[in-house]
C-alpha cells in the first residue's frame, strides 16, 4: 500500500514567516517597565531589534543565539524541514557569524498527522544542518493544533566581525541576496493556483542557506546587515535605516523579484501578513507618484521566508562585496537597490 501524501499547508492557518506577529503588535508585547538585570557581556539583546542575541565570551569572540519556527510554507514534509531550518540558521549568518549547533522545536497535531510525516520534517532539518556543517543536537516536541517546526541555533563570531542591523552610515549602498515574493507564491500554492514552472525556483530559494553572511562579516566596509523575513523588505529596511538614524532610498525597478510574483499580485494572491505589515509602518514610507502604490506595497511588504541578506556597504567596499557575491553564486544580485542618506521626512522612500 502506498503512503498517503499529506499537504501540510492545509493543516495550518499561516505559512512560513507570514505567521509572524506584526511589528506594531510585537512592540506592545515586548514593552516592559521591569528593568533588565545587568549583563555586561551582552553585546546585542532586546535593546535593539536585531536578528539574534550576541554574548561576549571574553576571548575576542561572541556567542550568537537565536530561534525561529513557523507553520508549513510548502506541502512536502521534507522540504518544510529544510526550509524552516535554513530560515532559523540565517539569523546567525545575518550577524556575520558561523553556526555551531542547532536544537529542534516541533509542534505536531498527533491526532491529524502521523509520526512518519514528522520524521520526514526532521530528516529535512538534518539535511540542512549538514549542509551548514552543524549537528542537529537535540530538541523538544509538543502536541499542538497545527504543525510547527523550527530551530534554536547557536553560532560564533569574532567580535570585530559582528554585524548589526542598526549600524549603517549615510552614503552606504544597499544590496540584497535573494529575490522577493515568497509570501505571494506561498499564498498561490495554498490556494492551489501556483504554476509548476514557478514552484521549482520558489522552493530552491526557500531552501538556500545565507552562508555568504559569514564571509560578509569579515568585510569592514559592510557596516550593517540583516535578513529579510516576516516584516517584508520595507519592515527590515525601516529597522536598518531608522535604527541607524537615516533614510533609505530604494529604486523600485531594481528590486529582484521571483518569477510569477507579479502575476500573483495581479491575481490578488496576497497573504494577510502583507496588510498587517503595512498597517504597522505605513506612515514611515513614501512612494514616487509614478508608481502603482498598491502593487508596490504588495511586493515590498510581502512577508519573506528565509529571505536574502540586506546589506549596507561603504561604496569603497562595493567591488569587494560584488566579487564575494559572484564567488557565492549570487552574481545576479550585485547591483545596489538603493542607498542610505541623512534622515528625511520618511524612513524609506521608494522611487
Amino acid at each position: 500500500m502506498s503512503e498517503i501524501h499529506y499537504a501540510l499547508t492545509q493543516f495550518s492557518h499561516g505559512a512560513g514567516c507570514g505567521c509572524k506577529i506584526s511589528p506594531q503588535v510585537l512592540d506592545q508585547i515586548l514593552h516592559t517597565d521591569i528593568p533588565a538585570p545587568e549583563a555586561k557581556n551582552l553585546l546585542v539583546g532586546n535593546q535593539s531589534k536585531d536578528d539574534a542575541a550576541a554574548y561576549d565570551l571574553g576571548n575576542g569572540t561572541a556567542l550568537i543565539s537565536t530561534t525561529d519556527f513557523f507553520m508549513p510554507i510548502v506541502d512536502d514534509a521534507y522540504d518544510f524541514g529544510r526550509i524552516a531550518s535554513a530560515n532559523a540558521i540565517s539569523d546567525v549568518y545575518a550577524m556575520g557569524g558561523k553556526p555551531l549547533l542547532a536544537i529542534a522545536i516541533l509542534g505536531w497535531p498527533v491526532d491529524k498527522l502521523p509520526a512518519s510525516v514528522a520524521r520526514r520534517v526532521l530528516e529535512g532539518a538534518r539535511a540542512t544542518c549538514a549542509a551548514a556543517g552543524i549537528p542537529l543536537a537535540g530538541g523538544h516536541s509538543i502536541d499542538s493544533p497545527e504543525p510547527i517546526f523550527g530551530l534554536a541555533v547557536n553560532g560564533l563570531v569574532d567580535i570585530k566581525n559582528l554585524k548589526q542591523n542598526n549600524t549603517a552610515k549615510a552614503g552606504d549602498l544597499l544590496l540584497m541576496t535573494k529575490s522577493l515574493g515568497t509570501g505571494v507564491l506561498s499564498t498561490a500554492q495554498k490556494r492551489k493556483a501556483l504554476d509548476q514552472e514557478y514552484y521549482t525556483a520558489f522552493v530552491e530559494q526557500l531552501m538556500r542557506l545565507n552562508s555568504a553572511g559569514a564571509a560578509l562579516g569579515q568585510i569592514k566596509g559592510v557596516h550593517a546587515m540583516t535578513d529579510i523575513t516576516g516584516f517584508g523588505l520595507l519592515g527590515h529596511l525601516i529597522e536598518m535605516a531608522g535604527g541607524s538614524g537615516l533614510t533609505a532610498e530604494i529604486e523600485y525597478g531594481g528590486i529582484p523579484v521571483l518569477e510569477g510574483v507579479r502575476e500573483g499580485i495581479a491575481r490578488k494572491m496576497v497573504p494577510g501578513g502583507t496588510n498587517r505589515n503595512w498597517a504597522s509602518y505605513c506612515e514611515k514610507v513614501s512612494f514616487a507618484q509614478n508608481l502603482n502604490e498598491a502593487d508596490a506595497i504588495s511586493l515590498l511588504a510581502d512577508p519573506q521566508t528565509n529571505g536574502g541578506l540586506l546589506i549596507a556597504v561603504d561604496p569603497a567596499s562595493l567591488q569587494e562585496v560584488q566579487d564575494l557575491f559572484i564567488g557565492f553564486g549570487l552574481g545576479k544580485y550585485i547591483e545596489p537597490i538603493g542607498r542610505l542618506v541623512p534622515a528625511g521626512h520618511h524612513v524609506v522612500e521608494v522611487k
